[in-house]
């Protein structure tokens, strides 16, 4: 039995980053990077504790001169910046800044929102290098992304499923994928009826095929597991380059010795025989559509997104 708790043994494989909102989590399970979404900031925002976070930036841009939509949507993007530079305070490493998802299918769009994130990072002193902008595997996402990451603005795909949106974002030359290994787990738990642990987890196989493809291609792009259901799963996955970790599950892995050993290797997938993957829009679109998983995960995540931004301009629009 080892002395170190398991949460400090994955870190001796990993880059543990905290999927929360929640900076007393952050404080307490010491995280390289931090990880938000427009649910997490929902909550976050929804909670009095951060309530002076909301107010402040409402009262900031109360008086932009925008009106409507536009200054609703310039409140939201300073409410996430808000977010975003306390965490920055907490962590050494990097946040995650998530686009609004009823961009998902636009890329002057989501190119345009993310050079507004990124300018306002930069108003308030924070280096590109400490700034990820989450973007969904969309097709669309995936060509924003690629635009924009050649200006140095760095890009987490998000919602992202299956091989094929992996591939593309490797060609895209992103900066870093979140595979969902939770969310791939409740549909074949659910299609399935039956449950999975361990390395026989859906979740846990399709993060580490794309680990082991990119590793073994040379693919800089980092692999980032999130979506975690248990231990288990975050266990299964040690040695991927990041995994984003729940605070529930962060206090799991603290309170627990078990033994936590290096399963995903780049060395091993180097030596393996793997396929070669060639994506072009007309192979993404049919491969994804081929897979019934990733087709209705990615699009259930892109519509749970877009409400709660809904939900969070309701929050703000009550404020104003």
């Amino acid at each position: 039995m080892s002395t170190l708790s398991q949460l400090e043994q994955l870190k001796q494989f990993t880059k543990v980053v905290a999927d929360t909102g929640d900076f007393e989590s952050m404080r307490e399970f010491k995280p390289q990077d931090a990880t938000t979404n427009p649910s997490l900031i929902l909550q976050a925002a929804t909670n009095p504790k951060y309530s002076p976070i909301l107010d402040a930036a409402i009262a900031d841009r109360k008086n932009s001169g925008l009106t409507g939509a536009k200054q609703l949507d310039d409140i939201i993007d300073h409410i996430l910046i808000a977010f975003g530079l306390e965490i920055l305070k907490i962590v050494p490493g990097r946040v995650s800044t998530e686009t609004d998802a009823r961009l998902s299918f636009d890329v002057e769009g989501t190119v345009a929102k993310a050079r507004q994130l990124i300018g306002l990072y930069e108003k308030a002193g924070i280096s590109r290098d400490r700034v990820l902008i989450k973007i969904a595997s969309t097709w669309e996402g995936i060509k924003a992304a690629e635009i924009v990451q050649k200006e140095g603005i760095h890009c987490n795909l998000t919602l992202l499923f299956s091989l094929p949106q992996a591939v593309a974002c490797a060609d895209a030359q992103v900066q870093l994928i979140s595979p969902f290994v939770g969310r791939i787990y409740d549909w074949y738990k659910n299609a399935n009826k039956r449950d999975y642990t361990g390395a026989e987890d859906p979740g846990v196989q399709s993060v580490a095929t794309i680990f082991n493809y990119y590793k073994h291609f040379g693919h800089e792009t980092e692999v980032m597991g999130a979506s975690f259901r248990n231990v288990s799963q975050i266990v299964e996955l040690a040695g991927s380059d990041l995994l984003t970790i729940s605070p529930d599950l962060l206090a799991k892995l603290a309170a627990s010795t078990e033994p936590v050993v290096r399963k995903l290797d780049a060395a091993a997938a180097k030596a393996a025989h793997i396929e070669k993957v060639h994506i072009d829009e007309k192979t993404f679109r049919f491969l994804f559509n081929e897979d019934a998983m990733a087709t209705e995960k990615t699009a259930e995540g892109i519509r749970k997104f877009a409400a709660d931004i809904v939900k969070l301009e309701h929050a703000v629009a009550s404020h104003l």
